[in-house]
């Protein structure tokens, strides 16, 4: 990704933003994990989006007046002494390079900056990304400066930007396509090195480490979302995580997982029996999901919904279901699929965006059917990451194998 992209994603954003008025995002701050240590750093999304910029307590300002732009970017000064034990801070050459902002000031010159912004010329408004997830959610860094600014400045218009961030990240470019497409490289080696070293007798989390080793090897520094590795009854809890159960033979485990590249994610699902090859039953309903996820795959196209989407893959899981004696009536399938078959997928692996609005060219999503049958033990999920194009879609996920035969070929070697 280099400094055009941010460039331009700056300028789109200034679309939706009124004349007169001013743009502050922040990168955040790692929060304090225990005693002197803090959880390690990832940049809000959103500042990233907009300048490739993942260090934190940066603050990105932009001003439109009289409809000329002008950006500011404000990083930590340098100290050589705490460079000693905390690492160097990024330079202002280097920050300039990557987010293409010519000016950079350090941050503790911000509220003289912003004081001063405000009070010689009419600005209006303040954009602000105002993301809220839950009631109870503690302030962010722009909550808290929107507080401030209620009170110091009480004839500014705030506004919250985070709405027109999300529409505007639906659609991914070309550069971001590529990146996740290297997280799903990544993934892909990971499964393969998961159904190699399967066997009974281990602990779910000790067949997770063979994918840990494997994505770090490839140079992915995190995983997209903590590893669902779900054995057994285990598989019918839908976001298990205790990764603490015991292997069985003739038992599935579930996996859903995925990595970051450049903050762009993958999320994977693959289910796959533990000693290496499926019974009967197991693969009847296996061979049901993966019927439900490929025609889903063939249906996605430019002017559905991901409610309409998941009709399909309920229709096809339902008729399904019936035929192998699973269901009484039609009514029950939702005892044993009880989640939707899509999100959007890029900077965040459920990522943001308007999950009403019709699929368009360029949209990311996940499709990712499953049946959770707790009275036998069998819980099966079967995820691909899917782009949608002009006229259809593109399986970006689909070299990585998932059929009966793949699987128990991989695992039979």
């Amino acid at each position: 990704m280099n400094k055009e992209f941010f460039i331009n994603k700056r300028k789109k954003i200034l679309d939706s933003v009124d004349d007169n008025s001013i743009v502050v995002l922040f990168s955040g701050k790692a929060p304090l994990r225990s005693a002197d240590q803090n959880y390690r750093f990832t940049p809000n999304r959103n500042f990233y989006y907009l300048t490739g910029l993942e260090r934190e307590n940066f603050i990105l300002l932009i001003s439109k007046r009289k409809n000329k732009i002008k950006e500011t970017l404000f990083i930590e000064k340098s100290n050589k002494e705490l460079e000693k034990w905390l690492g160097f801070k990024m330079r202002k050459d280097e920050a300039k390079e990557i987010s293409g902002i010519e000016d950079i000031k350090y941050v503790n010159s911000f509220n003289e900056f912003f004081n001063s912004l405000v009070l010689k010329y009419d600005f209006r408004n303040l954009y602000l990304d105002l993301e809220r997830r839950s009631f109870e959610t503690k302030d962010t860094e722009a909550i808290k400066f929107s507080n401030q600014v209620v009170k110091r400045y009480p004839y500014l218009n705030i506004n919250n930007l985070y709405n027109d961030l999300s529409l505007l990240r639906m659609i991914k470019s070309t550069e971001e396509i590529k990146e996740i497409q290297k997280a799903i490289g990544i993934t892909k080696e990971g499964i393969k090195n998961l159904m190699k070293n399967s066997k009974p007798g281990i602990k779910e989390y000790q067949l997770e480490a063979y994918f840990d080793f494997t994505i770090k090897s490839l140079g992915a520094k995190e995983n997209a979302f903590n590893t669902i590795a779900a054995s057994g009854k285990n598989a019918t809890i839908l976001h298990y995580e205790d990764n603490k159960g015991e292997l069985r033979n003739n038992e599935l485990i579930l996996f859903d997982l995925g990595v970051e590249h450049n903050y762009y994610c993958s999320d994977i699902s693959r289910t796959f029996p533990v000693n290496g090859k499926f019974t009967k039953r197991q693969k009847e309903i296996y061979n049901l999901v993966l019927k439900a996820e490929i025609q889903t795959i063939k249906e996605a196209k430019p002017g559905l919904t991901l409610k309409e989407l998941n009709e399909i893959t309920k229709k096809i899981l339902t008729d399904g279901c019936m035929k192998l004696g699973i269901l009484n009536n039609e009514k029950e399938i939702s005892k044993y699929y009880y989640h939707g078959v899509s999100h959007f997928l890029g900077l965040d692996t459920h990522d943001v965006g308007d999950y009403e609005r019709k699929l368009e060219p360029g949209m990311v999503i996940t499709v990712e059917p499953g049946l959770y049958i707790a009275e036998e033990n069998i819980g099966i999920r079967i995820e691909d990451d899917i782009l949608i194009t002009e006229d259809g879609s593109k399986n970006l996920s689909e070299n990585i194998i998932k059929t009966v035969e793949e699987i128990e070929d991989l695992m039979g070697k």
